[in-house]
């Protein structure tokens, strides 16, 4: 008869049977748990394709009916392909791009261009400061009812935008004008970048930011007699370049796509910029050439393109600044 002992190296150990009811549970236990994560994977990766479609087919739109003729956009079911980009000679490429030409004929885009460019570099270096020098006043300097301000900046992100649109007109139409006795700002570049220098938003993410630089080197700059300006040029600044990347190009997105502001501010041609002078193509008796409105649509676009495309790096970077430890 076996015994149900068995002797070991530090002396007799009892040895229990295996309970196969229990290794069974196991094995079914670990499949179960490896079919429930496949299945939540397959369900992230579907829920990731459906999101991608849904942004990338408008676009996809967008670009291939730049190419399309106004029969082509209309026709249904849908023509993906233009036959305008089945190239075979050099006078096919030139006809594809005749949505293009006529488009920036139609309307001074030219002028639109420089007018964009200004509301946005000149809008985006303002809002970058403010942003900046308020955030780093509240994360690093102790003055009196600053939690109060902050809380007064906060409260400032539920405030639509839409909602001061009207009292921003009256001021820089009327009340400047009469109480500074300075020119009206209507129809300035002043006009469409100054209201909108003040940032809620870049004053949250950058006083965050600015808090979870670490502590040790600010203190060794103090004790070497490093300054507030200099503190900020030289080190935190460069510390927290990607955030602030991340927010110059949220700030230049937003300014590049703004429309009902420029719309309110401007009544001449000459001051207005892409967003709106793509109405211009839009016919009101409804027979609008959607060609030449996208093709006029990527002017608009492409810029933002090719600046994201160059600063994704800074974004992947400032967007996951802190998830990490050490």
């Amino acid at each position: 008869m076996r015994s149900p002992f068995r002797r070991g190296t530090l002396g007799i150990v009892a040895s229990a049977p295996v309970s196969r009811t229990a290794a069974g549970s196991s094995t079914g236990s670990s499949a179960g748990s490896g079919f429930g994560l496949s299945l939540a994977r397959f369900a992230g990766y579907a829920a990731i394709l459906l999101l991608v479609v849904a942004v990338a087919t408008p676009l996809l739109w967008m670009v291939t009916g730049a190419f399309k003729t106004s029969r082509e956009i209309r026709t249904l079911p849908t023509v993906w392909w233009p036959s305008a980009l089945q190239w075979n000679s050099f006078g096919d490429i030139r006809a594809s791009i005749v949505n293009f030409t006529e488009a920036w004929q139609a309307a001074p885009f030219g002028r639109f261009y420089i007018n964009s460019l200004i509301i946005t570099i000149g809008g985006m270096i303002l809002e970058l400061v403010n942003a900046v020098l308020t955030a780093y006043a509240l994360a690093f300097l102790r003055f009196p009812r600053k939690n109060l301000i902050f809380v007064l900046i906060l409260a400032a992100l539920m405030v639509p935008s839409q909602v001061t649109i009207i009292p921003t007109y009256v001021l820089l139409g009327r009340t400047f004008p009469d109480v500074f006795g300075i020119p009206s700002w209507i129809n300035t570049y002043q006009g469409m970048i100054v209201p909108g220098a003040a940032t809620a938003f870049g004053t949250f993410l950058l006083r965050q930011a600015f808090l979870g630089l670490p502590r040790d080197v600010f203190d060794a700059a103090k004790v070497d007699g490093c300054g507030h300006l200099r503190l900020l040029w030289d080190i935190v600044i460069p510390m927290a370049k990607p955030v602030m990347v991340t927010f110059a190009l949220i700030s230049m997105v937003a300014k590049w796509n703004d429309y009902l502001w420029p719309l309110i501010i401007t009544n001449e041609t000459a001051m207005r910029p892409l967003t709106v002078g793509i109405t211009y193509l839009f016919d009101a008796e409804g027979n609008t050439n959607y060609g030449v409105v996208m093709a006029a649509t990527i002017f608009v676009i492409a810029p933002l393109l090719a600046v994201f495309i160059w600063a994704q790096r800074y974004i992947i970077e400032g967007m996951t600044a802190g998830a990490t430890k050490g």
